[in-house]
């Protein structure tokens, strides 16, 4: 089939190498803007090697809207959700084309409820049909496709083939399709997406209680995981969950149980922990110096999200960086991709110094503080740290040390729920 995806995010890029390499005749098309698409996601080597296979092959086609021939088959949409005024010029502007109808349409955006029906009423003649957005980035390509079944909205059961014979050498299988209404579809993302966080906010709430208790919270969430009801999935104490995507899904939902009546404090609970947790390991900083930050340097290893991206919509470091301020405190900062995206928001300011080494963000440093896994923070230079560093103090926000080793070599530890 021939192809047109439309969009920048991760799953536009998933969906169109993964598509490609299939021998569909993919165009990953930009629309009002002549940005360059392929080096959307260069921090995902997977991602950007199939790319540029798939260029080379030729079944992926880089172009602009006006460029793509009007036989196209099959049309993906995929916008976050600040994009949705985009989304709908777009569909406005491919209305006008002189294309035979229906034409398989796809939405692959995260809009929320209802997110299908505003892009299907500009171009009503057409198949429409829904595809959650499943990508977890870091591992974007296998989390795609190793889901046991794919959900696809669908309010036509008669032109159910078309999107089975679309996804066929993905999803051979007819088991591995979940049909339902696009309605339906559209809430089951969000709900999967409000499970996840109250997974992370109920372990986090319960890192709260076993630190006041003495408890290691790691041995509790071993134990938790070995229940084979529970598992481990989503079950890591930290400093707090972000991302564009992920924390709008909560806050729809939310909205969306409030606006029926239903009585449920659940989700907002959830927010509200989320939220708080951001705070937690300025508090720990905080009460360590017992109160008496002015003048201190804090070192600060990761900005994203999470590890593996660059993207710092809802990070936990945004809180950080507010709070360490408002109490006179430097932050000399290291991310491996996200330090540009730092910089666009806060630019450059005296507090706050951009270190493209690890090391050296922790230069008479009296404080280090991990807010993102990155690989390459789990295993340091332990002797080098104490040489550099003011004072031993390691805060972790990902529990990704031991304590005990790490005070066998000389430092202070925090973690959460430890």
């Amino acid at each position: 089939m021939k192809i047109a995806v439309f969009g920048k995010t991760l799953y536009s890029s998933v969906l169109s190498a993964l598509l490609a390499e299939c021998g569909h005749e993919v165009f990953w098309c930009d629309f009002l803007k002549r940005d360059v698409l392929e080096h959307a996601y260069t921090q995902d080597e997977a991602i950007k090697h199939l790319l540029e296979k798939q260029h080379k092959s030729g079944f992926l086609k880089y172009c602009h809207l006006n460029e793509i021939e009007f036989d196209i088959d099959a049309y993906f949409f995929s916008f976050n959700p600040t994009e949705e005024k985009l989304g709908i010029e777009l569909l406005k502007e491919i209305a006008q084309r002189p294309i035979i109808h229906p034409k398989l349409m796809v939405n692959a955006s995260t809009l929320g409820l209802n997110g299908t029906a505003k892009f299907q009423k500009f171009l009503p003649s057409d198949h429409w049909y829904y595809l959650p957005d499943i990508i977890q980035e870091g591992n974007a390509i296998q989390s795609f496709l190793q889901a046991e079944q794919l959900i696809v909205g669908c309010d036509d059961q008669e032109s159910q083939v078309k999107i089975r014979e679309l996804l066929r050498p993905l999803f051979p299988r007819q088991q591995q399709y979940l049909f339902m209404p696009i309605l339906d579809a559209e809430f089951t993302k969000l709900s999967i997406s409000g499970m996840l966080a109250t997974r992370i906010s109920y372990i986090n709430d319960l890192a709260v209680v076993a630190e006041k208790l003495g408890i290691d919270i790691e041995f509790v969430r071993q134990g938790m995981a070995a229940d084979s009801r529970i598992g481990g999935a989503y079950l890591y104490p930290g400093a707090g969950f972000g991302g564009e995507n992920f924390s709008h899904d909560i806050l729809t939902l939310s909205d969306t149980v409030s606006d029926t009546g239903v009585k449920s404090q659940l989700l907002s609970q959830v927010w509200d922990i989320n939220e708080q947790q951001k705070e937690l390991l300025f508090r720990k900083f905080w009460n360590y110096y017992h109160g008496d930050l002015k003048g201190k340097t804090i070192a600060i290893w990761g900005a994203s999200f999470k590890e593996n991206t660059s993207r710092i919509q809802q990070s936990p470091i945004h809180t950080m960086l507010k709070a360490l301020w408002a109490q006179g405190v430097t932050v000399k900062l290291h991310d491996p991709h996200a330090l540009h995206e730092i910089e666009k928001i806060y630019g450059h300011r005296k507090d706050l110094i951009y270190c493209l080494d690890q090391y050296e963000a922790t230069q008479n440093a009296h404080a280090l503080c991990l807010i993102t896994a990155w690989k390459q923070y789990k295993s340091p230079n332990y002797k080098k740290l104490l040489k550099l560093m003011a004072h031993p103090l390691i805060l972790d926000g990902r529990n990704v040390y031991d304590p005990i080793y790490i005070k066998s070599q000389g430092f202070a530890y925090m973690g959460v729920g430890r």
